[in-house]
């Protein structure tokens, strides 16, 4: 087994988990002040609004496509006679478009905190790394599924999605990795260099959920009655 092939899949996916794990433990430990999405509506809506919402639910398609390919075993698409040509067709006319939106939504995005003078102002390096990193993430993205609309295009179903599955059950197998297309290669270290900073920066509310909201009490407010003098 070629040693820097063994190194590139086998051993560096695995610090990459190591510092995402131990980097939101850390955070959660010293900064839960900070865990925030650190929200800059005040200064502008409008194209936060779109832009949002453009990007989160084109990414919600698109994880699903991604959790489609990648985590579901090819055997259970053959139990119900989905060829790989329905799959690679399917996969395209959804996700491709989901793909485009979500990345003019981050444009938008990126677009209002660069315009807005006030915005600018107030973002940090995290920030300006975060929103990088995730255009490009969605554009490597989106340039390996162009490079795959040919029907008979790579099936990353055989190689990526068991090499992916094999990490999560300590199973290596950089050999799957080798004739990968080089742009799926590309999106999967663009990813990887995501997952690095995610701990350290605002994209740390993805995995936040406020679950004592459930529990706690309301909070009640009274107005307060003026008392007429004399």
């Amino acid at each position: 087994m070629n040693s820097l092939n063994l190194l590139l899949w086998g051993v560096f996916p695995y610090i990459v988990l190591t510092i995402f794990i131990g980097g939101f433990i850390y955070r959660y430990q010293k900064d839960q002040f900070g865990w925030t999405t650190k929200s800059s509506e005040i200064f502008e809506k409008r194209r936060l609004r779109i832009g949002s919402l453009m990007f989160h639910w084109g990414l919600f398609f698109v994880l699903g496509g991604h959790f489609a390919g990648l985590i579901v075993p090819v055997s259970f698409y053959n139990a119900f006679g989905i060829s790989e040509h329905f799959y690679h067709r399917i996969a395209l006319i959804f996700g491709l478009p989901a793909g485009i939106v979500a990345f003019i939504g981050i444009l938008l995005l990126a677009h209002r905190r660069f315009s807005v003078k006030r915005i600018k102002a107030t973002s940090s390096i995290g920030d300006w790394v975060a929103l990088i990193l995730v255009i490009i993430v969605i554009f490597t993205g989106l340039l390996a599924t162009s490079m795959n609309v040919d029907s008979q295009g790579f099936d990353y179903r055989t190689t990526i999605a068991p090499w992916l599955r094999g990490l999560f059950v300590f199973r290596m197998q950089p050999e799957l990795m080798a004739e990968v297309p080089i742009w799926f290669k590309i999106h999967i270290y663009t990813t990887f260099a995501l997952y690095v900073s995610w701990p350290f920066t605002r994209l740390v509310h993805a995995f936040s959920f406020p679950l004592r909201y459930l529990s706690r009490n309301y909070v009640i407010y009274k107005r307060r009655v003026q008392r007429k003098a004399g």
